[in-house]
């Protein structure tokens, strides 16, 4: 089973958060895959993550590209692995399928989206009744992380 960690954004955006989450699981060696809800979401962070900061670069492709496998990071609106990733984001209110392939797996949802919030309870109900590992993770004002469940 994996480990779940909800990241509920009250202080930063996904594109502030995302990318840094994204560089530790490269530190580790993990391949990872970013699934979206849409596919305008997964062209606006492809965009985003060789551009977020001037001084890093994150090695990644999307699910229309040729050779996803070959991917450290892949973006995909789809529930594949095709870079055998050891760890998923889910955002915008992404759904998973089986996630036991994994060795984690991350929602990070906005906290002023509703819409977002009520799909992270929905998964969170899901992910606890398949047996994972789950943990919740909430923002302070000063952008830490504090765990609440």
């Amino acid at each position: 089973m994996a480990d779940v960690l909800f990241y509920h954004l009250t202080e930063s955006t996904l594109e502030e958060t995302l990318p840094g989450l994204l560089e530790r699981s490269v530190d580790r060696g993990w391949r990872a895959v970013v699934q979206t809800g849409t596919e305008e979401r997964r062209d606006a962070l492809d965009q985003h993550l060789w551009t977020f900061r001037d001084d890093s670069f994150l090695a990644h492709a999307t699910d229309r590209e040729a050779y996803p496998g070959d991917q450290p990071i892949l973006l995909t609106t789809g529930d594949a692995n095709p870079n055998g990733a050891r760890i998923r984001f889910l955002v915008d209110g992404a759904s998973p399928s089986d996630l036991s392939g994994y060795e984690r797996a991350v929602f990070l949802f906005d906290g002023h989206d509703s819409a977002q919030v009520g799909a992270a309870r929905g998964h969170w109900k899901l992910m606890k009744e398949a047996g994972h590992a789950v943990t919740y993770w909430q923002q302070t004002p000063d952008r830490r992380w504090e765990r609440k469940a």
